[in-house]
């Protein structure tokens, strides 16, 4: 490829990252265009007070020998730890065990809930629901109403803001496929040591021993040290498209203003353009403005957002897990991460930190809470389950993650498909890859793998980027979805109050 204007990524996450990375083994100085203020995107490790907060948790693992290869090019391998993967599920005051282990669940349920539940399987069985089309009857057909009730409606319910009987069982098929009560019972009786078949199963993990973020902040560095530049507070404002093809991307740089204001814009031309930005927004940045019906499609395409509570409490009343799922209605809060079960180095000595994680829409009430406000709730949250006493708590923190999950409803693969089609045939050089960037719901390594083969592609090759599942790697065989849980389910479209986000 004739490097005679520079390759431009769109987002320092970690898609657009390796992107720039393998871009500078080639040669190439990319130019690399960063909204935010930091890099990493939501895989970005947040720092306040000398606290670290990991946003939604990333383990690292992946099967995907390339990205394993990538990591430790850029970290040293004496910048991973290696840790333990622990985590429960809170219900009605206990702690079960996730993956599933029988004789805690038999001791958590009690011998006459655990009949029941047992009665209400064998009666699912025998008399299943009529119409198994949505997840909800999909679910107490396999497990029974009991645990469907237990394990599956509330924190689904939460995690998405719709009521399971409201998802069709399309979501069924991808995530859950081959989950049966009987197999999960024999592997909760027998397990297996160094599980890593199923992702769900992996005992351990390594992970940067200051966050993710560590990860991304030093392939920034190694993108500047071979040539790249890599701007912050830079948002993407026009990607010109003329003759078929992208010619110039025009951004504004907030950096070179004091009072926040608009900044001043600059346009640099690009030979290709990666880009991870939120594939509805990649639309709209397009000039000149793509047909009505691209520009419809774009606007169908919405997201479920989430925030951050941290709280900082003495390391006594820290738990020994990576995270707990909440599914207790009597709270919001969907799921609490330890921050010092992830590594001692994200807290400070003789303190950890909480992490609450509250599913939202962006504009909604509690989008819109005031911090201290949230910090209040969430302390008194902690306080409801019987984790912290309020008192403990000595400080907190709120971080809001817009678009952290694509939503994927009844409509959104036409949307995309039609997106698609038309970068191929307009703009041909405009490169999505990436969560946002191809509104698919993934796991890190994805992101990374599909950026990877895009820059194969600019230097010739011809992989189907839109074809990459890396989670086919994670299946005994590669022809099951089992327990791996990373897909989001198909819900039904956003009505227009709510679409706002």
């Amino acid at each position: 490829m004739a490097q005679d204007e520079p390759v431009v990524v769109v987002g320092a996450g970690p898609g657009g990252l390796t992107a720039a990375f393998q871009l500078t083994k080639r040669g190439v100085h990319p130019v690399v265009l960063e909204a935010d203020d930091v890099v990493g995107g939501i895989s970005r490790t947040v720092l306040r007070d000398g606290y670290r907060f990991d946003l939604g948790g990333h383990r690292f693992f992946t099967k995907v020998p390339e990205v394993e290869a990538l990591w430790h090019e850029i970290l040293p391998q004496g910048d991973f730890l290696l840790r333990p993967r622990m985590s429960r599920i809170f219900y009605k005051g206990k702690y079960y065990d996730y993956p599933l282990k029988a004789l805690n669940a038999l001791r958590n349920l009690g011998l006459r809930e655990s009949v029941l539940c047992g009665f209400s399987y064998v009666w699912a069985r025998i008399r299943p629901p009529e119409n198994e089309d949505n997840y909800e009857n999909w679910l107490v057909a396999r497990f029974g109403w009991r645990l469907y009730r237990t394990f599956f409606k509330t924190y689904t319910e939460r995690v998405w803001g719709v009521e399971v009987s409201q998802m069709p069982a399309d979501w069924a098929a991808q995530r859950i496929k081959n989950l049966d009560l009987r197999k999960a019972v024999v592997n909760a009786i027998l397990p297996k040591r160094k599980q890593t078949e199923i992702t769900t199963l992996i005992e351990e993990f390594q992970y940067p021993k200051y966050g993710p973020g560590m990860m991304w902040e030093v392939c920034r560095e190694k993108v500047e040290a071979a040539g790249g530049t890599v701007h912050l507070r830079s948002p993407v404002t026009a990607i010109k498209v003329a003759d078929g093809r992208a010619r110039s991307v025009v951004y504004r740089d907030a950096d070179e203003t004091d009072g926040g204001g608009d900044g001043t814009e600059h346009e640099v031309a690009a030979s290709h353009v990666i880009s991870t930005m939120p594939l509805r927004e990649l639309v709209h940045t397009i000039s000149p403005p793509p047909p009505a019906d691209v520009l419809a499609a774009a606007d169908g395409l919405h997201y479920r957002d989430y925030l951050t509570v941290a709280l900082v409490v003495p390391a006594s009343r820290s738990f020994p897990d990576n995270w707990i799922y909440i599914h207790a209605p009597e709270v919001s809060v969907g799921r609490i991460q330890n921050y010092g079960s992830w590594s001692p180095y994200l807290v400070k000595d003789g303190h950890t930190c909480l992490g609450l994680e509250y599913f939202v829409f962006e504009g909604d009430e509690m989008w819109e809470m005031a911090d201290d406000d949230l910090i209040v709730l969430a302390t008194k949250e902690l306080g409801e389950l019987g984790l912290v006493e309020p008192g403990d708590v000595e400080a907190g923190y709120v971080v809001r993650v817009p678009k952290a999950y694509p939503y994927y409803d009844f409509s959104y693969k036409a949307n995309v498909e039609i997106i698609r089609r038309y970068l191929e045939a307009e703009a041909p050089n405009v490169h999505p890859v990436g969560r946002n960037g191809m509104h698919k719901y993934n796991n890190q390594d994805h992101s990374m793998y599909t950026a990877m083969l895009t820059v194969e592609n600019i230097y010739g090759a011809s992989h189907d980027i839109w074809a990459v599942n890396v989670e086919e790697e994670y299946h005994e065989g590669g022809s099951s979805r089992e327990g791996t849980g990373r897909d989001a389910p198909i819900l039904p479209p956003r009505t227009p109050s709510a679409a706002a986000s």
